[in-house]
């Protein structure tokens, strides 16, 4: 029997008036998802109440069962998991995102960086991605922060795009520290971390500003008319996370495949072998190829795989949500059906399909729903009955929704 959990990152939205009242899967053109559907049991999933925000993240740990409000540390250690960084029990891990922030003077006309003198009032958030920077020019300027302000208890690390770390040896953990992307347009003051231990690292994003601001890659971004990564954000932290291996509960050998470094650091800390992705080639149409011929090579292999392949961020941060539903059609036709096919090969398997909102825009108190199908290849597809795999479905099912953390004793029943 062959396992595949695919986390499909991004996909799942509230309905939206551009579309009819409809969400991007409904409208979406989706014959592989919806051939799952079919053969599946389809509904929503539920969080624990305590876990906090339910970010994609937050979704892994819980889909690959573990409790969140238990074992889920921060993002900072799952990605320093996933890039193979060496971490203290008493180290303290944080992101370290790369952003942009511009001056706002009293008339609330926006003033060039240079016009701040420290990051506090009239300094607002004008992108949580420095304008989706890409790792190449973001590694130079952590490194300069690094050769700077690194010492022995303070390190940074560099990730891929806007992500990076900051590992605090030795450090306070219990400092209030907000994730960036909702405060996008909006004032720092009352968002840079409080409590123990904040004025450390105020002092470092204090410092770390005045060298982005003027380091010759930002020069250059900004007379290229793109967005300058000025600030350094530090939050999402925490300190390593240890789990009860998932391979010895279940007793099956199994791998993580992720382009994410926070999603593949939730399968190493869940006892799951990490595999190295091809580099990407650059004339490839197809963005999902490295991590969909990975797992297929790997199904061959071992008996449980991990997918996480999520929409990128241009497409979660788009204006246009046609663009969304463009990108939720290649990823049925480019990862779910390489996918079924590969499963196809194999005698018997179950599949697990989990699509959570990931960085789906912000809609207020109104959060939108995490949907699951689980499909057994000796299931039936439904007589008489045309179902699809999108929000509305799951969610006529008549089923309450169904604890996340307990999928896994379902896809492995055999599990103790």
């Amino acid at each position: 029997m062959k396992y595949l959990i695919l986390h499909a990152d991004g996909m799942a939205d509230l309905s939206c008036p551009e579309l009819g009242g409809k969400t991007p899967l409904q409208v979406a053109s989706t014959p592989n998802l919806d051939q799952i559907a079919q053969r599946s049991e389809v509904g929503l999933l539920s969080l624990p109440s305590e876990a906090g925000a339910a970010g994609s993240d937050v979704t892994g740990v819980a889909v690959l069962g573990y409790d969140p409000k238990k074992y889920y540390p921060g993002p900072g250690p799952l990605e320093a998991a996933g890039l193979g960084v060496t971490v203290g029990e008493q180290d303290v891990v944080f992101r370290c995102t790369m952003l942009t922030v511009r001056g706002e003077s009293a008339s609330g006309s926006k003033d060039r960086a240079t016009d701040i003198k420290k990051l506090g009032q009239h300094v607002l958030m004008e992108d949580a991605t420095a304008g989706l920077i890409d790792t190449e020019q973001a590694r130079e300027l952590l490194e300069a922060v690094n050769e700077q302000l690194g010492s022995e208890s303070i390190q940074f690390y560099p990730g891929s795009g806007h992500r990076h770390l900051m590992v605090w040896v030795g450090g306070k953990s219990r400092a209030t520290c907000l994730d960036p992307q909702p405060l996008v347009g909006r004032s720092i003051a009352d968002a840079l971390p409080s409590g123990d231990g904040a004025d450390v690292l105020r002092k470092i994003m204090d410092a770390a500003f005045f060298i982005l601001r003027d380091h010759p890659v930002n020069e250059e971004r900004e007379q290229e008319g793109l967005k300058p990564a000025n600030c350094l954000w530090l939050w999402g932290q925490g300190r390593a996370a240890v789990w009860p291996p998932l391979p010895e509960r279940y007793q099956i050998a199994g791998v993580v495949v992720s382009s994410s470094d926070v999603h593949r650091g939730v399968g190493v800390c869940a006892g799951l072998d990490a595999v190295e992705l091809p580099l990407a080639d650059g004339n490839d149409a197809n963005e999902f190829t490295g991590c969909v011929q990975t797992a297929v090579q790997e199904l061959a292999k071992k008996d449980f795989v991990y997918l996480h392949a999520g929409l990128s961020d241009d497409v979660l941060h788009a204006t246009d949500v046609q663009d969304k539903v463009r990108a939720i059609e290649r990823f049925d036709a480019q990862v779910v059906g390489p996918i079924l096919a590969a499963l196809a090969t194999h005698p018997a398997y179950r599949l697990l399909v989990v699509c959570d909102p990931g960085l789906a825009k912000s809609h207020g108190a109104e959060v939108p729903p995490i949907l699951y199908a689980l499909c057994d290849s000796a299931a039936k597809p439904s007589a008489g009955v045309t179902k699809r795999f999108h929000e509305q479905d799951a969610n006529i099912a008549g089923t309450a929704p169904r604890d996340a953390t307990k999928l896994m004793l379902r896809l492995f029943p055999r599990g103790v």
